[in-house]
């Protein structure tokens, strides 16, 4: 029997990602959609062939054909939205960030134990096979001790772009309290925070950032960059931004015994090309761009997870680590100074 979604916003994301990759995915069936306006809600579930248009949170979670909610409002809306879905015993996966504090993040983690539902997060490049065996490297040691892991990811328009410009999002990603006062970290940098926490099996115990924004007079940044230490004892460099159109958005893992690039794959879509270069193991692997299937598999992976009672490939707990970064990122772009951050106990 396939499993009932149901998307809370209707924005960008949902129209252009989330919508189709439901649609696409096995054993899936888009049920309901909620919007603040009843007719640009139902012009989206007619557009997706969504069954009903909800102007009513409470309405979408009393439909009992819906198993899971996939919400992707405004960032601040997360945390009340998804103890709301845990309480009516409703799946809930959350587009990134999981929340704009640390303390709500715990709230919604406790939430969904409380109510025995699975909490998810929308990281896509677990989903990516190239990342997957550059973390499955690590793990069976082929690279030897890993001493250095680099991520960047960056994107813009040729010309002169001013620093306030957010050219083709939403206007709330404008206010800092409804993103989560940082920019170009929650739109591409934590991405880069997870994917280089999952591909090490590590998790980021210190951050010194220097960013263009975390000012009074900037509060938003463009660029951002980030050292960052790792609990396993690995160094790591990430940068992202919104200002650099001509950018290579790489990963790249140095251990003792050799090395994986991921070259032009650090943008959460199948893309690029994987190169390994050890002892063992020397090969290149090129991905056909695909900018859809990760999020369609990301579906078909909490599918799975609620059949096998298991936790989503990004769980709450691990999307919890990643707003933790950034919040440490922010702090010490504001103060100038080395953030240590303590171990999350939830």
């Amino acid at each position: 029997m396939a499993v009932g979604w149901a998307i809370i916003s209707t924005g960008n994301y949902p129209e252009n990602s989330v919508a189709p990759a439901i649609n696409q995915a096995q054993d899936s069936d888009l049920v309901a959609v909620y919007s603040r306006d009843q007719q640009r809600g139902e012009d989206f579930a007619q557009r997706h062939g969504a069954k009903t248009a909800y102007t009513s949170i409470e309405d979408l979670l009393n439909d009992s054909r819906v198993d899971v909610v996939y919400i992707t409002s405004p960032n601040h809306l997360h945390a009340s939205y998804t103890e709301m879905a845990a309480k009516a015993s409703k799946h809930v996966m959350v587009e990134k960030p999981l929340s704009v504090t640390v303390a709500e993040g715990i709230a919604m983690v406790q939430a969904c134990k409380t109510h025995r539902v699975k909490l998810g997060c929308g990281y896509q490049l677990r989903q990516h096979p190239g990342h997957i065996e550059a973390s499955r490297l690590v793990a069976n040691g082929t690279l030897g001790t890993v001493s250095l892991a680099q991520a960047q990811l960056g994107r813009g328009t040729r010309g002169e772009v001013k620093p306030e410009a957010r050219t083709g999002l939403q206007e709330w990603w404008s206010h800092p309290e409804m993103i989560g006062n940082a920019a170009t970290m929650i739109g591409q940098g934590v991405h880069c925070t997870d994917d280089l926490q999952f591909i090490l099996g590590q998790r980021v115990v210190e951050i010194a950032a220097i960013t263009d924004g975390q000012t009074v007079e900037q509060p938003l940044e463009n660029v951002a960059t980030m050292c960052l230490r790792f609990s396993g004892g690995t160094i790591g460099t990430l940068v992202c931004g919104s200002r650099m159109p001509e950018f290579q958005s790489d990963v790249i893992i140095y251990g003792s015994d050799g090395k994986v690039v991921l070259a032009d794959a650090a943008a959460p879509r199948l893309q690029g090309e994987l190169q390994v270069s050890s002892e063992t193991v020397n090969t290149t692997v090129t991905y056909e761009t695909d900018p859809l299937i990760l999020v369609t598999w990301q579906i078909e992976d909490f599918n799975q997870a609620m059949a096998e009672d298991r936790d989503p490939a990004a769980s709450g707990i691990d999307a919890l680590a990643v707003v933790q970064v950034t919040m440490g990122m922010v702090e010490s772009a504001k103060t100038g100074r080395t953030v240590k951050l303590e171990a999350l106990d939830v």
